[in-house]
Protein backbone atom coordinates (compact mmCIF):
# COMPACT_ATOMS: atom_id res chain seq x y z
CA UNK A 1 0.00 0.00 0.00
CA UNK A 2 3.22 2.22 0.96
CA UNK A 3 5.36 0.97 -1.81
CA UNK A 4 5.37 4.39 -3.58
CA UNK A 5 5.43 6.58 -0.85
CA UNK A 6 8.18 8.31 0.45
CA UNK A 7 8.85 7.72 4.28
CA UNK A 8 8.59 11.42 5.17
CA UNK A 9 4.73 11.43 3.52
CA UNK A 10 3.93 7.98 5.36
CA UNK A 11 4.82 10.25 9.12
CA UNK A 12 2.60 13.05 7.90
CA UNK A 13 0.04 10.87 7.35
CA UNK A 14 -0.66 11.16 10.91
CA UNK A 15 -1.20 14.48 11.12
CA UNK A 16 -4.48 15.86 11.04
CA UNK A 17 -4.38 17.89 8.01
CA UNK A 18 -8.28 19.04 8.48
CA UNK A 19 -7.15 20.42 11.96
CA UNK A 20 -4.56 22.41 11.04
CA UNK A 21 -6.73 23.80 7.44
CA UNK A 22 -9.42 25.06 10.29
CA UNK A 23 -6.67 26.66 12.63
CA UNK A 24 -4.95 28.24 9.60
CA UNK A 25 -8.62 29.37 8.50
CA UNK A 26 -9.34 30.84 11.50
CA UNK A 27 -5.80 32.88 11.45
CA UNK A 28 -6.37 33.89 7.90
CA UNK A 29 -2.99 32.06 7.27
CA UNK A 30 -3.35 31.36 3.39
CA UNK A 31 -5.08 35.19 2.74
CA UNK A 32 -3.46 36.03 -0.88
CA UNK A 33 -1.56 33.02 -0.70
CA UNK A 34 -0.96 31.75 -4.16
CA UNK A 35 2.20 29.59 -4.02
CA UNK A 36 3.72 27.75 -0.38
CA UNK A 37 0.82 27.86 1.47
CA UNK A 38 0.78 27.49 5.69
CA UNK A 39 0.52 23.59 4.80
CA UNK A 40 3.55 23.51 2.93
CA UNK A 41 5.73 25.68 5.61
CA UNK A 42 4.95 22.97 8.28
CA UNK A 43 5.93 20.43 6.09
CA UNK A 44 9.10 21.80 5.20
CA UNK A 45 10.21 23.10 9.23
CA UNK A 46 9.17 19.49 9.98
CA UNK A 47 11.43 18.32 7.46
CA UNK A 48 14.35 20.42 8.68
CA UNK A 49 13.91 19.40 12.38
CA UNK A 50 14.13 15.71 11.26
CA UNK A 51 16.73 15.96 8.70
CA UNK A 52 18.93 17.82 11.14
CA UNK A 53 19.27 21.31 9.17
CA UNK A 54 21.96 23.60 10.76
CA UNK A 55 20.74 26.57 9.17
CA UNK A 56 18.35 27.60 6.50
CA UNK A 57 20.72 27.51 3.88
CA UNK A 58 21.46 23.66 4.94
CA UNK A 59 17.51 22.99 4.76
CA UNK A 60 16.97 24.60 1.43
CA UNK A 61 20.05 22.84 -0.46
CA UNK A 62 19.02 19.35 1.16
CA UNK A 63 15.33 20.12 -0.86
CA UNK A 64 16.60 21.69 -3.52
CA UNK A 65 18.81 18.01 -4.13
CA UNK A 66 15.55 16.42 -4.19
CA UNK A 67 13.31 18.98 -5.96
CA UNK A 68 11.41 16.36 -7.69
CA UNK A 69 10.11 14.40 -5.09
CA UNK A 70 8.78 17.89 -3.74
CA UNK A 71 5.59 18.12 -4.55
CA UNK A 72 5.37 14.23 -3.46
CA UNK A 73 6.67 15.04 -0.45
CA UNK A 74 3.71 17.38 0.10
CA UNK A 75 5.64 20.52 -0.13
CA UNK A 76 4.44 22.41 -3.05
CA UNK A 77 6.74 22.84 -5.90
CA UNK A 78 7.74 26.59 -4.67
CA UNK A 79 10.27 26.04 -1.91
CA UNK A 80 12.76 28.43 -2.06
CA UNK A 81 14.88 30.27 0.85
CA UNK A 82 13.01 33.53 0.18
CA UNK A 83 9.84 32.01 0.41
CA UNK A 84 10.29 30.56 3.80
CA UNK A 85 12.12 32.82 5.37
CA UNK A 86 9.52 35.25 4.70
CA UNK A 87 6.27 33.09 5.88
CA UNK A 88 8.60 32.40 9.01
CA UNK A 89 8.71 35.67 9.28
CA UNK A 90 5.62 37.50 8.61
CA UNK A 91 2.47 34.20 9.19
CA UNK A 92 0.92 34.15 12.32
CA UNK A 93 3.18 32.17 14.73
CA UNK A 94 -0.33 31.44 16.35
CA UNK A 95 -1.34 28.90 13.45
CA UNK A 96 1.83 26.76 14.64
CA UNK A 97 1.27 27.10 18.49
CA UNK A 98 -1.98 26.16 18.67
CA UNK A 99 -1.55 22.67 16.25
CA UNK A 100 1.29 22.22 18.67
CA UNK A 101 -1.27 22.23 21.41
CA UNK A 102 -3.23 20.24 19.45
CA UNK A 103 -1.03 17.23 18.67
CA UNK A 104 0.21 17.51 23.05
CA UNK A 105 -3.65 16.73 23.40
CA UNK A 106 -3.15 14.00 21.03
CA UNK A 107 -0.15 12.50 22.30
CA UNK A 108 -0.68 12.55 25.80
CA UNK A 109 -4.04 10.67 25.73
CA UNK A 110 -2.53 7.98 23.33
CA UNK A 111 0.52 7.82 25.98
CA UNK A 112 -0.76 8.17 29.35
CA UNK A 113 0.52 5.75 31.60
CA UNK A 114 -0.29 5.31 35.73
CA UNK A 115 2.48 5.14 37.40
CA UNK A 116 1.72 6.74 40.91
CA UNK A 117 -1.72 5.85 40.97
CA UNK A 118 -3.18 9.02 41.46
CA UNK A 119 -6.26 10.09 39.90
CA UNK A 120 -5.14 13.05 38.58
CA UNK A 121 -1.95 14.31 36.07
CA UNK A 122 1.36 14.68 37.61
CA UNK A 123 3.24 17.45 36.32
CA UNK A 124 6.79 18.87 36.58
CA UNK A 125 7.16 22.73 35.85
CA UNK A 126 10.58 24.13 34.97
CA UNK A 127 12.18 26.65 31.85
CA UNK A 128 14.81 26.43 30.02
CA UNK A 129 17.19 29.32 28.31
CA UNK A 130 17.65 29.26 25.13
CA UNK A 131 20.42 31.80 24.25
CA UNK A 132 20.90 33.78 21.05
CA UNK A 133 23.07 36.07 19.54
CA UNK A 134 22.50 39.88 20.25
CA UNK A 135 23.96 41.13 17.16
CA UNK A 136 20.87 39.17 15.02
CA UNK A 137 18.59 39.00 17.74
CA UNK A 138 17.83 42.48 18.70
CA UNK A 139 14.47 42.03 20.07
CA UNK A 140 16.02 38.82 22.35
CA UNK A 141 18.24 41.59 25.07
CA UNK A 142 18.46 40.56 28.50
CA UNK A 143 21.48 41.18 29.65
CA UNK A 144 24.05 44.00 28.23
CA UNK A 145 25.93 41.89 26.03
CA UNK A 146 23.59 38.97 25.75
CA UNK A 147 20.25 37.63 24.05
CA UNK A 148 17.99 34.88 24.96
CA UNK A 149 14.24 33.30 25.14
CA UNK A 150 12.79 31.46 27.48
CA UNK A 151 11.03 28.23 27.19
CA UNK A 152 8.75 27.08 30.00
CA UNK A 153 7.46 24.12 30.07
CA UNK A 154 4.40 22.00 32.10
CA UNK A 155 5.30 18.10 31.39
CA UNK A 156 3.57 15.13 31.81
CA UNK A 157 6.09 13.20 33.93
CA UNK A 158 3.26 9.74 33.57
CA UNK A 159 2.87 10.37 29.30
CA UNK A 160 5.96 11.90 28.91
CA UNK A 161 4.80 14.87 26.79
CA UNK A 162 4.74 18.30 27.48
CA UNK A 163 0.86 19.80 28.60
CA UNK A 164 1.97 23.48 28.58
CA UNK A 165 4.61 25.47 27.11
CA UNK A 166 4.98 29.18 26.87
CA UNK A 167 7.87 31.47 25.26
CA UNK A 168 8.98 34.44 27.19
CA UNK A 169 11.80 36.71 26.71
CA UNK A 170 14.80 35.26 28.61
CA UNK A 171 14.56 37.49 31.29
CA UNK A 172 11.24 37.47 33.07
CA UNK A 173 11.13 35.78 35.78
CA UNK A 174 10.08 31.99 36.24
CA UNK A 175 7.42 32.65 38.89
CA UNK A 176 5.99 34.96 36.79
CA UNK A 177 4.69 32.59 34.43
CA UNK A 178 2.95 30.58 36.80
CA UNK A 179 -0.08 31.91 36.92
CA UNK A 180 -0.27 31.19 33.08
CA UNK A 181 -0.14 27.46 33.99
CA UNK A 182 -3.44 25.76 33.11
CA UNK A 183 -3.91 24.11 36.52
CA UNK A 184 -6.27 21.00 37.32
CA UNK A 185 -8.60 19.73 40.18
CA UNK A 186 -6.58 16.83 41.68
CA UNK A 187 -3.59 17.25 39.57
CA UNK A 188 -0.10 17.18 41.18
CA UNK A 189 2.70 19.82 40.61
CA UNK A 190 6.19 19.55 41.10
CA UNK A 191 8.57 22.59 40.95
CA UNK A 192 12.04 23.95 42.15
CA UNK A 193 13.06 26.18 44.93
CA UNK A 194 13.12 28.89 42.38
CA UNK A 195 9.13 28.77 42.18
CA UNK A 196 8.28 29.82 46.05
CA UNK A 197 5.98 31.88 45.38
CA UNK A 198 3.37 31.39 47.79
CA UNK A 199 1.02 33.31 46.84
CA UNK A 200 0.56 31.25 43.19
CA UNK A 201 0.96 27.98 45.40
CA UNK A 202 -2.09 28.93 47.69
CA UNK A 203 -4.03 29.23 44.39
CA UNK A 204 -3.29 25.28 43.60
CA UNK A 205 -4.55 24.94 47.09
CA UNK A 206 -7.79 26.93 46.24
CA UNK A 207 -8.59 24.38 43.70
CA UNK A 208 -8.01 21.31 45.25
CA UNK A 209 -4.53 20.24 43.62
CA UNK A 210 -1.85 19.36 45.24
CA UNK A 211 2.06 20.46 45.10
CA UNK A 212 5.45 19.40 45.67
CA UNK A 213 8.37 22.17 46.20
CA UNK A 214 11.81 22.37 47.60
CA UNK A 215 11.93 24.66 50.27
CA UNK A 216 14.54 28.39 50.43
CA UNK A 217 16.93 27.81 53.29
CA UNK A 218 16.24 30.98 54.46
CA UNK A 219 12.00 29.42 55.38
CA UNK A 220 10.65 31.31 58.20
CA UNK A 221 8.14 28.63 59.50
CA UNK A 222 7.01 27.38 62.99
CA UNK A 223 6.31 23.54 63.54
CA UNK A 224 2.86 22.40 64.98
CA UNK A 225 3.22 18.88 64.95
CA UNK A 226 5.75 16.17 63.53
CA UNK A 227 5.58 12.41 63.04
CA UNK A 228 7.92 10.09 65.27
CA UNK A 229 8.49 7.49 63.57
CA UNK A 230 9.66 7.78 60.75
CA UNK A 231 10.34 5.44 57.58
CA UNK A 232 14.45 5.14 56.47
CA UNK A 233 15.51 8.49 55.08
CA UNK A 234 13.54 10.77 56.32
CA UNK A 235 14.95 12.93 58.80
CA UNK A 236 11.69 14.72 59.64
CA UNK A 237 7.79 15.02 58.44
CA UNK A 238 6.28 17.84 60.19
CA UNK A 239 3.22 20.34 59.93
CA UNK A 240 4.79 24.05 60.15
CA UNK A 241 3.03 27.64 59.51
CA UNK A 242 4.61 30.55 58.16
CA UNK A 243 5.73 33.29 60.59
CA UNK A 244 7.45 35.87 57.78
CA UNK A 245 4.74 38.79 57.14
CA UNK A 246 4.98 38.36 53.46
CA UNK A 247 4.62 34.47 53.45
CA UNK A 248 2.01 34.11 56.14
CA UNK A 249 0.16 36.44 54.52
CA UNK A 250 0.29 34.33 50.79
CA UNK A 251 0.14 31.46 52.38
CA UNK A 252 -2.43 31.42 55.40
CA UNK A 253 -2.92 27.61 56.00
CA UNK A 254 -0.82 24.98 57.31
CA UNK A 255 1.68 23.07 55.05
CA UNK A 256 3.69 19.74 55.47
CA UNK A 257 7.18 20.31 55.23
CA UNK A 258 9.63 16.98 54.94
CA UNK A 259 13.43 16.55 55.36
CA UNK A 260 14.76 13.57 52.97
CA UNK A 261 18.51 12.51 52.86
CA UNK A 262 19.84 11.37 49.55
CA UNK A 263 21.81 8.65 50.35
CA UNK A 264 23.34 8.90 46.69
CA UNK A 265 24.24 12.23 46.39
CA UNK A 266 25.05 12.81 50.33
CA UNK A 267 22.83 15.46 50.72
CA UNK A 268 19.70 16.90 52.33
CA UNK A 269 16.24 18.22 50.55
CA UNK A 270 13.35 20.04 52.16
CA UNK A 271 10.39 19.81 50.66
CA UNK A 272 6.60 21.36 51.00
CA UNK A 273 3.70 19.99 50.02
CA UNK A 274 0.30 20.76 50.87
CA UNK A 275 -0.78 16.32 50.52
CA UNK A 276 -0.97 15.65 53.87
CA UNK A 277 -1.58 12.05 53.41
CA UNK A 278 0.67 11.11 50.60
CA UNK A 279 3.74 8.54 52.44
CA UNK A 280 6.93 10.73 53.12
CA UNK A 281 8.86 8.64 50.61
CA UNK A 282 6.31 9.59 47.74
CA UNK A 283 6.81 13.19 48.48
CA UNK A 284 10.60 12.22 47.99
CA UNK A 285 9.93 10.01 44.95
CA UNK A 286 7.64 12.69 43.08
CA UNK A 287 10.06 15.21 43.74
CA UNK A 288 13.18 13.16 41.55
CA UNK A 289 10.64 12.66 38.53
CA UNK A 290 10.73 16.53 38.26
CA UNK A 291 14.16 15.85 36.72
CA UNK A 292 12.55 14.01 33.65
CA UNK A 293 11.34 17.74 32.91
CA UNK A 294 15.25 18.67 32.94
CA UNK A 295 16.00 15.35 30.72
CA UNK A 296 13.32 16.44 28.42
CA UNK A 297 14.80 19.67 27.94
CA UNK A 298 18.04 18.40 27.20
CA UNK A 299 16.86 15.89 24.79
CA UNK A 300 15.04 18.55 23.03
CA UNK A 301 18.07 20.67 22.67
CA UNK A 302 20.39 18.25 21.30
CA UNK A 303 18.30 16.32 18.78
CA UNK A 304 16.16 18.97 17.85
CA UNK A 305 16.51 22.31 15.87
CA UNK A 306 15.85 24.67 18.94
CA UNK A 307 19.64 26.39 19.84
CA UNK A 308 20.11 27.21 16.10
CA UNK A 309 17.54 29.11 14.03
CA UNK A 310 16.80 29.77 10.51
CA UNK A 311 15.05 33.17 10.84
CA UNK A 312 16.52 36.21 13.05
CA UNK A 313 12.75 37.48 13.85
CA UNK A 314 10.82 36.80 17.62
CA UNK A 315 8.11 35.12 14.79
CA UNK A 316 10.52 33.24 13.34
CA UNK A 317 11.89 31.54 16.21
CA UNK A 318 8.49 31.16 17.55
CA UNK A 319 7.78 29.11 14.43
CA UNK A 320 10.52 26.75 14.81
CA UNK A 321 9.83 26.16 18.36
CA UNK A 322 6.81 25.17 18.05
CA UNK A 323 7.51 22.91 14.66
CA UNK A 324 9.97 21.10 16.79
CA UNK A 325 7.53 20.20 19.57
CA UNK A 326 4.97 19.16 16.50
CA UNK A 327 7.87 16.86 15.54
CA UNK A 328 8.41 15.57 19.22
CA UNK A 329 4.91 15.04 19.42
CA UNK A 330 4.22 13.21 15.95
CA UNK A 331 6.97 10.71 16.74
CA UNK A 332 5.36 10.06 19.97
CA UNK A 333 2.09 9.19 18.22
CA UNK A 334 3.50 6.74 15.48
CA UNK A 335 5.60 4.94 18.26
CA UNK A 336 2.34 4.53 19.92
CA UNK A 337 0.32 3.51 16.89
CA UNK A 338 2.47 1.38 15.26
CA UNK A 339 3.62 -0.09 18.91
CA UNK A 340 7.04 0.07 17.99
CA UNK A 341 9.43 -1.38 20.47
CA UNK A 342 12.25 1.57 19.93
CA UNK A 343 13.04 4.34 21.83
CA UNK A 344 12.03 8.19 20.31
CA UNK A 345 16.02 8.74 19.89
CA UNK A 346 15.97 5.50 17.46
CA UNK A 347 12.90 6.59 15.60
CA UNK A 348 14.40 10.04 15.04
CA UNK A 349 17.39 8.67 13.74
CA UNK A 350 16.34 5.92 11.22
CA UNK A 351 13.85 8.31 10.21
CA UNK A 352 16.27 11.27 9.87
CA UNK A 353 17.93 9.30 7.25
CA UNK A 354 15.23 7.95 5.14
CA UNK A 355 13.22 10.56 4.77
CA UNK A 356 13.13 10.30 1.14
CA UNK A 357 13.32 6.81 0.74
CA UNK A 358 10.39 4.16 -0.72
CA UNK A 359 9.80 1.88 2.35
CA UNK A 360 6.89 1.47 4.56
CA UNK A 361 7.57 2.24 8.04
CA UNK A 362 6.95 -1.22 9.22
CA UNK A 363 10.03 -2.25 7.08
CA UNK A 364 11.80 0.42 8.33
CA UNK A 365 11.89 0.02 12.03
CA UNK A 366 11.70 -4.07 11.88
CA UNK A 367 14.67 -4.67 9.43
CA UNK A 368 17.10 -7.17 11.01
CA UNK A 369 20.13 -5.11 10.13
CA UNK A 370 19.29 -2.88 11.74
CA UNK A 371 19.90 -4.07 15.54
CA UNK A 372 20.27 -0.83 17.45
CA UNK A 373 20.92 2.75 16.67
CA UNK A 374 22.42 3.09 19.91
CA UNK A 375 25.08 0.84 19.08
CA UNK A 376 26.04 1.34 15.74
CA UNK A 377 26.50 5.17 16.92
CA UNK A 378 28.18 4.81 20.49
CA UNK A 379 25.41 7.08 22.23
CA UNK A 380 23.57 6.28 25.57
CA UNK A 381 20.14 7.69 25.52
CA UNK A 382 18.67 9.40 28.60
CA UNK A 383 16.55 6.72 30.47
CA UNK A 384 13.83 8.87 30.19
CA UNK A 385 13.47 8.20 26.66
CA UNK A 386 13.70 4.35 27.12
CA UNK A 387 10.01 3.38 27.28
Amino acid sequence: MHKDKYVFSQLVEFLDCFKFRRIVNKYQGDRYIKSFSCWNQLLVMMFGQLAKSESLRDLIVALEAHWKKLYHLGMGKSVTRSNLAKANEQRNYKIFEEFAYHLVTEARSKCAETIFGFKGNVYAFDSTTIDLCLELFHWAKFRRHKGGIKLHVLYDVEAQVPAFFHVTPAGVNDVKVMPEIPYEKGAVYIFDRGYNDFGNLYKIELIEAAFVIRAKKNLKFEQISWKRRLPKNVLSDSTIEFTGYKSSKEYPVPLRRVVFYDEEQDREFVFLTNNFELPALTVAELYRNRWQVELFFKWLKQHLKIKKFWGTTENAVRIQIYCAIITYCLVSIVKHDMKLERSVYEILQITGISLTDKTHLRDLFDRSNINNVNERFGYSEPSLFNF
